[in-house]
């Protein structure tokens, strides 16, 4: 990740996600620009995505990841799905003022 810093706010970062291709920069890339909060998943943040979703999985929702034999807990199968990156999510990060900003629950995967 690399900071690049504003006349206006010197906390902005802008965030280059990298193609898993090796060699050059493809079309779906993207460069997210996160502007409230910090640079990763907050604690509170992984649990409500946890939480959330290991519901989802509990109540019958198919899992995006192959799930090993051992593993019977749908938190542990939450967790995994986040670990990897899976999940089609957005994190809204939100401002008092109304300013808001989506960032894809892939973006973090890094």
């Amino acid at each position: 990740m690399s900071k690049v810093s504003t006349k206006k706010n010197p906390s902005r970062q802008k965030v280059e996600r990298k193609s898993k291709s090796k060699g050059k920069a493809e079309a779906g890339d993207k460069i997210y620009e996160i502007e409230i909060g910090p640079p990763h998943l907050t604690r509170f943040e992984k649990a409500r995505i946890i939480g959330t979703r290991a519901l989802q999985i509990s109540l019958g929702a198919p899992p995006f990841v192959k799930i090993p034999p051992n593993v019977h807990d749908p938190i542990a199968v939450a967790m995994m799905e986040l670990r990897d990156g899976v999940l089609p999510i957005s994190i809204r990060r939100s401002l008092p003022d109304g300013r808001y900003t989506n960032i894809p629950i892939s973006h973090f995967s890094e």
